[in-house]
């Protein structure tokens, strides 16, 4: 019996090491460009209901955190469809290893944001510029697993978030677009790139 467990647990490591080794084809370029919406759509939003975000810093994150959330389910949805069509018997740990290496940064922002609200509210107008750090940071951790042109995806987010922690701030500090245009266009250029990776295969079918 030790023997088998022995056996079992060889067997699950090297199914990590495989999963770490291969490139991750569930991110969808339409759920990508879904999302590329969805910051276009919260920008609106913002700036039709939130008119004064740095003294409704609630509305503003519920907003926004809420626009991350739906994102995530639209993409993580469809990267376990993809995963199970794509990657067979493999995907459940492709998608393990995938959550895995973007998991700190996700979280790391989250504390981020915490921390910045509840102790440094002064410095909420940083917020969308560390969140797009941050959102780099997660790309960058995960770019060894996905096609290599997504490196480019990350060096937008980084660019993008330490252009709005230079000049979104004062009379721009939480400007709808200083999220909704780098969100736009980065979800939209990684959607690209997706699908020529794919070959203009989107997963459909």
């Amino acid at each position: 019996m030790q023997d088998l467990h022995r056996a079992l647990a060889d067997i699950a490591v090297i199914r990590g090491q495989m999963a770490r080794g291969t490139v991750f084809r569930g991110y969808g370029p339409a759920a990508l460009a879904a999302t590329a919406a969805l910051a276009v759509l919260a920008a609106l939003a913002q700036a039709t209901l939130v008119a004064d975000p740095a003294a409704s810093i609630g509305a503003y994150l519920t907003l926004w955190i809420g626009t991350a959330l739906v994102s995530i389910a639209i993409v993580g949805t469809e990267a376990i469809r993809r995963s199970r069509r794509v990657h067979s018997g493999l995907a459940d740990d492709m998608i393990q290893a995938a959550a895995e290496q973007f998991l700190p940064a996700a979280v790391a922002g989250a504390l981020l944001t915490f921390v910045i609200v509840r102790f440094a509210p002064d410095v909420t107008w940083m917020l969308p510029g560390l969140w797009q750090v941050v959102f780099s940071l997660g790309v960058f951790a995960s770019c060894r697993s996905l096609p290599r042109p997504m490196l480019a995806i990350a060096v937008w987010y980084l660019a993008t978030g330490l252009t709005c922690l230079a000049f979104a701030n004062g009379a721009h500090a939480f400007s709808p677009w200083a999220m909704g245009v780098p969100f736009c266009c980065g979800q939209l250029l990684a959607a690209v790139l997706l699908r020529q990776g794919d070959g203009g295969d989107d997963g459909q079918g």
